[in-house]
């Protein structure tokens, strides 16, 4: 099964920072990946690299097969929808033109109904008409989830998608992930809460420093091991009935 996503031997500078220093990631359709981090750890970089908006100095990335240098905006967006962690709106237009940017390949009349049908399955089909800048942070973030969802696209790449949101929305927006995975996309988020991430990736990818760190399901990448290493945590993943948990302490200094 050819990957959604594909990058390898990523190396990336940003100014004068090497953001990227060899990291790697493949996400195949049907699987949930969560890409997890600490601050500054090139989460978001490899993300965007992969999706051709950052340019590599060596390595390679590939969507759905295809070099990303080679493709054009319109094939790239055909082939990936992506939620930037930015949230910044600069016009006030109606949820619903918002969402249905998603869908901006699609004609005028499939694109509203895609984008009011992604409204509804995270509770804003009320708010279709009011302005985005009229609503609140969290609902303003639940519109431009709605808009990820309008999407086509077999691979849908979303940087921190449960920022901003309430417990909720958080699990509601990554259960949504799930059923889109369920029904043949693949899907990749960027994550910083660890037990958010090991409930609802099939797979975990820990970086740090540009690298990649670890690669595998919850409990073979969050090892207490990779824990103490990478974020500082004396801890380890715990099975509870509500699924698994992170118990954990700063490791002493």
């Amino acid at each position: 099964m050819t990957p959604a996503l594909e990058i390898s031997g990523a190396r990336a500078r940003l100014g004068r920072v090497e953001a990227l220093t060899g990291a790697s990631l493949c996400v195949r359709p049907g699987e949930v990946v969560g890409l997890v981090g600490p601050n500054g750890a090139g989460k978001s970089t490899l993300l965007r690299a992969a999706l051709g908006l950052v340019r590599l100095q060596a390595g390679a990335a590939r969507l759905g097969g295809r070099d990303v240098a080679g493709l054009s905006d319109l094939q790239r967006a055909a082939l990936a929808g992506y939620l930037p962690q930015e949230r910044r709106v600069g016009w006030n237009l109606p949820a619903w033109r918002i969402a249905a940017l998603g869908a901006a390949n699609r004609p005028p009349r499939p694109a509203r109904e895609a984008a009011m049908q992604a409204l509804a399955r995270v509770g804003m089909a009320d708010a279709a008409g009011r302005g985005v800048l009229d609503l609140s942070g969290g609902e303003r973030a639940r519109v431009l989830f709605a808009r990820l969802l309008a999407t086509a696209a077999p691979l849908l790449a979303a940087d921190e998608p449960a920022a901003g949101l309430d417990p909720d929305s958080q699990f509601l927006a990554l259960e949504l992930l799930r059923e889109e995975a369920r029904a043949g996309r693949a899907v990749i988020v960027t994550l910083h809460d660890l037990t958010l991430a090991a409930r609802a990736c099939d797979r975990i990818v820990v970086i740090a420093r540009g690298a990649t760190i670890a690669d595998g399901t919850p409990r073979e990448a969050l090892t207490p091991a990779v824990l103490a290493q990478v974020f500082g945590l004396d801890g380890e993943l715990i099975d509870t009935a509500a699924g698994p948990v992170l118990a954990a302490r700063r490791a002493p200094a």
